[in-house]
């Protein structure tokens, strides 16, 4: 069997969830319009420049849904999904999907953005399995805004697939082949740590590094 691991933002989807849902939240209201946009374009521009402060973003990004009631907070999600997500999802990406699928491969969204906003996005592009951030509740299950173990972002995607195989009773070295699709240098990690990496609409500092390590270069969305 072969395993495939597919990036999600900018690699299935053009667009980035994380950041999309902030703007979603100043669009419903819950969040400031330009203190909140302002805040949220400056971790995003963290995040692509590889220096992100992962928990301070966490806590700014779970603080405009997580104290309103969790039906409020699912109801938003849907219709996020329904004007945001849906129409970014590309033919070529779920076919993308689809075809490891159909050869019987092992497949699973390794995202670091959190398992709210995620959840349903790998449900839609039919994988089963989600590797995301996840969110730590308190005793009554509530969001608090930190994060809960390690957080599946740069080298810790490397723990979070090894513990997820552990959890199904494998490990990497049971694959034949394993396959890792990603947009972003932040992936640089577990892309040097599988057989198949595939730098997948690559920005240019990752394309720079493909073309050197003669990697496949994969444009879904050109």
């Amino acid at each position: 069997m072969e395993l495939a691991l597919f990036d999600l933002d900018g690699t299935l989807l053009p667009g980035d969830s994380d950041h999309a849902f902030g703007e979603f939240m100043v669009r419903l209201g819950w969040a400031d319009g330009e203190a909140w946009r302002a805040r949220n374009d400056g971790f995003f521009a963290d995040y692509q420049a590889g220096r992100l402060d992962l928990p301070a973003y966490i806590d700014f990004a779970t603080s405009a849904w997580r104290a309103r009631p969790e039906a409020e907070a699912l109801a938003a999600r849907e219709r996020f999904m329904a004007e945001v997500i849906r129409p970014q999802m590309h033919p070529q990406a779920l076919a993308l999907v689809r075809k490891h699928q159909d050869a019987g491969h092992l497949c699973a969204v390794v995202t670091a953005t959190n398992e709210f906003v995620t959840a349903p996005i790998a449900q839609a592009f039919g994988v089963e399995h989600l590797i995301a951030l996840r969110l730590a509740r308190d005793a009554q299950g509530r969001v608090t805004g930190a994060i809960d173990g390690v957080p599946s972002y740069r080298e810790g995607k490397i723990a979070r697939v090894r513990d997820w195989l552990a959890g199904l009773g494998r490990t990497q070295a049971d694959f034949s082949r394993v396959h890792f699709y990603s947009d972003s240098t932040n992936d640089l990690p577990l892309l040097e740590q599988v057989d198949s990496p595939v730098a997948t609409n690559p920005g240019s500092a990752l394309e720079a590094i493909a073309l050197a390590r003669g990697w496949p270069i994969l444009k879904l969305f050109a």
